[in-house]
């Protein structure tokens, strides 16, 4: 696969979804959820102890994911990076989403993702 051949509406269809997954399970701290979509790499970094500590540490400090836009889709041959104006309901300002999408044999996965 491509991601350079797709536009940048179809990469946003792709993970716009994937990314709402990844912050309704979050703020649930559900680590099956959260990691349902990731890749094996990822999978590997974000157990379920990592993202306990995590999702506990930006939950007291900012409180939950709210508001959430597109900022920009960036396409590579071998993967696409997205970004989004994200928003928490504690704490004012913009923050950023990031996630970067891959393809595995035939799969959508998330490869990277973080909010700062």
């Amino acid at each position: 696969m491509n991601f350079e051949n797709l536009s940048e509406k179809e990469v946003f269809e792709i993970t716009n979804p994937i990314m709402d997954n990844l912050m309704d399970a979050s703020t649930k701290i559900d680590h099956k959820k959260h990691v349902q979509d990731f890749t094996d790499r990822l999978k590997s970094i974000v157990t379920q102890k990592y993202l306990q500590e995590v999702c506990e540490e930006y939950q007291k400090e900012k409180g939950f994911f709210s508001e959430r836009s597109l900022l920009s889709v960036l396409r590579r041959p071998d993967s696409a990076i997205i970004t989004w104006k994200q928003k928490f309901t504690k704490v004012s300002g913009e923050y950023l989403a990031e996630m970067v999408l891959v393809n595995k044999n035939g799969r959508f996965l998330v490869d990277h993702t973080w909010v700062i």
